[in-house]
């Protein structure tokens, strides 16, 4: 799901996704239309992912191997692409093509080489779970993409025909959505993130703290996110927080909070989950930035414009608040269909409590004090 507003500022920072990629990404016969993102020449998430569809469709044009395919997906919400095609059934040369893909995911998300398959392949919706099931069922194949205002989504058959359909309205023909892992995308690109704010000095650690039986907290204890109408071919969200205030050090803080549990919106969660260590902050006082991978973020540009931007702003003796400079870091092509801005809260203080809203009204969060003792 996707949770993204357009916010009031936004950052002039270009996207430089990672030129390796393209070279992974030859050995997927990428179209020439889909081979380039305009801005940086290289490849994007999406049009990888929409190059895998059009080889995962024609590949489905094996019966024994259509049926492999079918039993995978109606077994588990979503198949690893990779582990899928290593099959001795499957046609020769469509595990390299997707491992090829996977690399060129990895580059343009800059993440580590060790991160491993994430391209995912998964019913477009539980309700083709009977017409896949229909004797001589022959299913199509779209990428998820990037973009929830898309009207239309473009699926593929065997033989390279392009389909459309609507993005509101769930079609009555079986479609596999290749898509990526966000869950282990996410987590895999906060590691790299904090790698890099760990290098500039922007985690430093709380070694200055008194030492005491424990450390007072922020926990959240519910969340609620509002709606914006997700086309059916997009999975579930996968958002994050960015937690933000002056260390020890008197240098910006900034802490990363994954927050995988958020998948849909109208929905209340009741994580428990603690959000600010306030051991870890001069001031009593944090902004949180929550945020959502819709598939394209680059998480080393993420993180270089972020410590590029508050790495300049210095302690004046008194708190600043931080959600305006990270906001303004933040390229603006991420505000549309990428890492999107969901909602940001000022000044929370270890004391705070109760409902608080979110600037952009776009959800709110229930809080409490919470004191993490020692064993």
């Amino acid at each position: 799901m996707h949770f993204a507003l357009t916010p009031a500022r936004r950052g002039a920072v270009a996207l430089a996704l990672c030129a390796a990629s393209l070279t992974a990404l030859q050995a997927v016969a990428l179209p020439a239309a889909h081979a380039t993102s305009p801005s940086s020449g290289a490849a994007s998430v999406s049009g990888i992912e929409d190059a895998t569809a059009r080889t995962v469709a024609a590949s489905l044009a094996d019966p024994a191997w259509r049926d492999q395919v079918r039993t995978a997906a109606l077994g588990s919400a979503q198949v690893d692409l990779a582990s899928l095609t290593a099959r001795a059934a499957a046609p020769a040369a469509l595990n390299s093509r997707v491992t090829a893909a996977d690399r060129g995911i990895v580059s343009a998300k800059g993440l580590a080489a060790d991160t491993g398959s994430l391209l995912r392949l998964r019913l477009g919706a539980d309700s083709m779970r009977g017409s896949l099931l229909r004797s001589g069922a022959s299913p199509l194949v779209a990428a998820a993409g990037t973009d929830d205002k898309a009207a239309a989504v473009v699926a593929y058959d065997s033989n390279g025909r392009a389909h459309r359909f609507s993005s509101r309205t769930v079609p009555d023909v079986p479609v596999y959505v290749v898509d990526i892992d966000v869950t282990k995308a996410v987590s895999a690109g906060l590691a790299t993130v904090n790698r890099q704010f760990t290098a500039r000095g922007l985690d430093a650690p709380a070694a200055a703290a008194p030492q005491t039986a424990g450390f007072w907290t922020t926990r959240v204890d519910s969340v609620y996110l509002n709606d914006d109408e997700e086309p059916w071919i997009l999975g579930d969200a996968e958002i994050f927080s960015i937690v933000s205030g002056f260390g020890l050090d008197g240098k910006v803080r900034v802490d990363t909070v994954d927050m995988p549990y958020l998948d849909d919106d109208h929905t209340t969660y009741y994580p428990n989950q603690i959000l600010v260590n306030w051991s870890n902050y001069k001031y009593n006082l944090a902004d949180v930035v929550m945020m959502e991978d819709d598939g394209d973020t680059n998480y080393a540009d993420l993180a270089k414009a972020l410590a590029d931007a508050l790495l300049t702003i210095t302690d004046q003796g008194a708190y600043i608040p931080l959600v305006d400079a990270i906001l303004a870091a933040i390229p603006s092509s991420w505000y549309t269909n990428d890492a999107d801005y969901v909602d940001s809260w000022y000044t929370l203080a270890q004391s705070s409590t109760g409902r608080l809203t979110g600037a952009r009204a776009n959800g709110w969060m229930t809080v409490s004090p919470y004191f993490v003792s020692q064993l």
